[in-house]
């Protein structure tokens, strides 16, 4: 078995914390062997400072790309912290149809869409709600994240059906088509306003227009402090007045550092 050396780790954990802010404590020394002693072998490296020269150098981009799945953790579910959905329907859905109703247009950003369960979600409970309004509005939806093999998984749009067992009926019904026996497919009329992009929150946000809803939900927690403020600015900026930002329930955010006014846990709004 090779050995993972303190002097390795140190050098894989600062580049992971440059790259994508993710930070890791002494007691992740050996998941990260665990996870990469495998890609080791497959590629024939006698050492972690052979694999790790060799994913500074490659210039494909395919070693990093397998490097981020290997280290990133990806667990998400559908109706995941559900009562950020409800609080969505039941308070954001019907401010932005108020603030927005001469426009018909919402734009919404899912942060770390995983393999796509909330941004699905966020789109079917948003089709429901516009539906019964007679009005025809753009909500089309952003989701980002940045590993390839999750986001692969999401413009599948496939998923265990046993994995929808928590969704209301008629969500199941109208909105997901059976593969078979096991898997169940999202509808295009869903599919169709969901566009899915690789992004590192790390890097600029480049986007030319505001959003009225951010999630971005249980990722900050891999993130010290200083990495947490930049990127939830960063949010902040992108974000329409009145709009809101949701973030998981294990995270917390400096309001003083950031601008965003505290709603409820895990709910925060830019001031008017």
């Amino acid at each position: 078995m090779k050995e993972l050396t303190v002097g390795e780790f140190e050098k894989i954990r600062k580049y992971i914390k440059d790259n994508y802010g993710i930070s890791l404590s002494d007691e992740k020394k050996t998941l990260v062997h665990s996870r990469l002693r495998t890609t080791l072998d497959e590629l024939g490296f006698n050492s972690f400072t052979q694999y790790f020269d060799y994913l500074i150098s490659d210039k494909t981009g395919e070693a990093i790309k397998r490097f981020v799945e290997k280290i990133t953790t990806n667990h998400t579910f559908f109706m995941r912290e559900s009562d950020h959905f409800d609080y969505f329907r039941e308070n954001v859905l019907p401010y932005i149809e108020s603030e927005y109703s001469s426009q018909h247009d919402m734009r919404m950003w899912c942060a770390a869409c995983s393999s796509g369960e909330e941004s699905v979600t966020l789109q079917i409970i948003s089709h429901d709600y516009f539906k019964k309004t007679g009005q025809n509005w753009n909500s089309e939806l952003l989701a980002t994240d940045i590993s390839t093999k999750v986001l692969d998984k999401a413009v599948d749009g496939k998923y265990p059906t046993e994995a929808l067992a928590s969704m209301p009926v008629e969500w199941r019904t109208n909105y997901f088509t059976k593969v078979d026996n096991q898997f169940s497919k999202v509808t295009d009329e869903i599919r169709k306003n969901i566009t899915y992009r690789k992004f590192n929150l790390m890097d600029n946000f480049p986007f030319k227009k505001k959003f009225q809803v951010i999630f971005c939900r249980n990722v900050m927690i891999y993130f010290d402090t200083q990495t947490r403020d930049s990127v939830v600015r960063k949010f902040f900026e992108v974000t329409e007045p009145g709009g809101y930002l949701f973030i998981g329930h294990s995270e917390s955010i400096s309001n003083s550092n950031t601008g965003y006014q505290y709603i409820k846990p895990a709910v925060y709004r830019r001031p008017k």
